[in-house]
């Protein structure tokens, strides 16, 4: 009889390993949930040499002679989408999960996402459960996709889990296009106005210089300040080698970097997270954004049957904002020591009041995670007026700081010309 080696979890969340022998992996599911635990991971130990090991083998032999591997990069989450929808759709109609892979496979364009599914069929062929083999392939498939994968398998329904998997996908993907969509015009506009203002200091105010410097007249502050940046733009003064409109162009980029190389620490992601919660404008659009994700992904995840202590930890990994994932961390622990949600969560003071409520309820009938997905969809409405609102608020403010720049330059330029005029008029 096959042994399985299993990954649990016991009724407090902690989590279990050992073998069962069973006749089947569904067999040796059901032995385990018996047991009061509920099985994450299920694989067989195969014997080295066995006749799987060795159809797999030659199976990956056979692949190798007939295509190239390409793993660059990570798989684009439309591409992703896409897959979780068509495999949704193809478990749906009553296919084998390895013909649905070997399909899925043959449909694909030549490419990364080709070539894991391939790999994916493979390790399916092989004996490796669903979740297992995603696991394996993390430029795909991260720790919240193979964990609902995992607990579809464990209950039957896998296609079921996989359509919520992709409803999840393609709602976050839609409101990652609305944040960057609105970003784009902001950061166009900015950029050339950079750009034209750069060209004007390198090449416009060298040559009123020299009409000054001709006519001998005093310039005012304003203007020598102009002129003074301005070949600290082009490089014109002796000993300096980098001309300062290099710094202005690509400080955006070092600064992008700086902060990335910052948030590798901890300490570093701490404090960049926290203040970017507390910038103006822009803050409170990433707590709405944060708090739609991360509830979202929870109820997802609840929704799909992982225990809440195992939802609550992967959504804490995924939250992608530090002040969030201690927040769920607290609630984590509280509800291991017995505690409720709402009481924990509230005391965090991460999300408002009305969230607080909703899961109070959502606990109170048994449906938190309807509440949860409630909650996510409110917050993606309100995003988007939110983004809607800083693009109205930003035009007017670009205007003005133009404006006020060009309007420095001309006013440091016309200063010294009308004194040019008024000394020709009295010559």
């Amino acid at each position: 009889m096959p042994t399985f080696a299993y990954e649990a979890l016991d009724a407090s969340g902690k989590p279990r390993k050992g073998e069962i022998d069973a006749g089947t992996s569904d067999e040796a599911i059901t032995k385990i949930k018996s047991q009061g635990f509920f099985p994450t991971s299920v694989r067989e130990r195969k014997s080295k040499g066995g006749p799987k090991t060795e159809a797999a083998k030659t199976t990956k032999r056979k692949k190798k002679k007939g295509e190239i591997s390409i793993n660059i990069g990570r798989v684009k989450v439309k591409t992703l989408t896409q897959f979780t929808r068509q495999l949704s759709t193809l478990q749906d109609a009553g296919l084998s999960l390895l013909r649905s892979l070997q399909v899925l496979e043959q449909q694909q364009k030549p490419g990364m996402m080709k070539n894991i599914i391939g790999e994916i069929a493979e390790d399916v062929e092989g004996g490796s459960t669903l979740s297992d083999a995603m696991a394996k392939q993390p430029k795909a498939f991260d720790r919240l996709y193979v964990k609902m994968v995992a607990a579809g398998e464990v209950g039957g329904v896998l296609d079921l889990i996989l359509q919520r998997l992709a409803d999840f996908l393609e709602k976050a993907q839609r409101l990652r296009a609305k944040i960057r969509g609105a970003m784009i015009y902001p950061a166009a506009v900015i950029s050339i106005a950079v750009l034209i203002v750069s060209g004007i200091m390198v090449f416009v105010i060298p040559k009123f210089q020299e009409i000054f410097i001709d006519f001998e007249i005093e310039l005012p502050g304003l203007t020598v300040w102009l002129i003074d940046t301005s070949r600290w733009m082009a490089a014109a003064d002796p000993g300096q080698t980098i001309p300062g409109a290099v710094w202005v162009i690509f400080s955006p980029f070092i600064a992008f970097l700086f902060i990335k190389l910052v948030r590798k620490t901890e300490p570093g992601r701490a404090v960049v997270d926290r203040i970017k919660l507390y910038l103006p404008l822009v803050g409170p659009l990433i707590k709405k954004a944060t708090v739609a994700r991360f509830t979202r992904t929870l109820g997802t995840l609840i929704s799909a049957g992982v225990p809440i202590l195992e939802a609550i930890m992967i959504t804490r990994d995924t939250s992608g904002n530090y002040v969030y994932e201690k927040a769920l961390t607290k609630v984590h622990d509280s509800i291991r020591e017995g505690e409720s949600f709402a009481n924990p969560l509230r005391e965090t003071k991460v999300v408002d009041a009305i969230v607080v409520n909703m899961v109070d309820v959502g606990e109170e009938t048994g449906d938190l995670d309807a509440m949860l997905l409630k909650v996510a969809d409110n917050y993606d409405e309100e995003v988007e007026v939110a983004v809607g609102s800083l693009i109205s608020l930003l035009e007017p403010l670009m205007v003005v700081i133009l404006g006020v720049i060009v309007g420095t330059i001309v006013v440091a330029l016309f200063m010294p010309l009308v004194k040019m005029i008024e000394s020709v008029g009295n010559q």
